[in-house]
């Protein structure tokens, strides 16, 4: 939020400096981290519980479950960083007068 935040600027004297591409990019960039953030956070909900509940029954099962869980965990950092490539590219305004 702060990075798109800092690219959002008023409208001076009338023109646009806000183009609808950086609107879609932010929107876009917004969407790929959160929906992967939840992905990342519902597969760690199922992953742990399951291996809670594995792992009371067989305790060497331990060390696939935190491999599970970190592997599921990278999916909100690619999400993450998949929102910050869309968001830092630049998109001009062409003035159509």
């Amino acid at each position: 939020a702060v990075i798109i935040g800092n690219g959002v600027s008023p409208s001076e004297n009338g023109v646009t400096t806000y183009s609808l591409f950086s609107g879609f990019a932010h929107l876009s960039g917004g969407l790929a981290c959160g929906l992967s953030g939840l992905a990342a956070g519902i597969a760690i909900g199922i992953v742990g519980d399951a291996g809670v509940r594995a792992s009371a029954h067989q305790p060497k099962l331990y060390v696939g479950m935190v491999l599970i869980l970190i592997f599921a965990e990278a999916l909100g950092l690619y999400g993450l960083i998949v929102g910050l490539i869309l968001t830092s590219k630049p998109g001009g305004c062409s003035n159509m007068e």
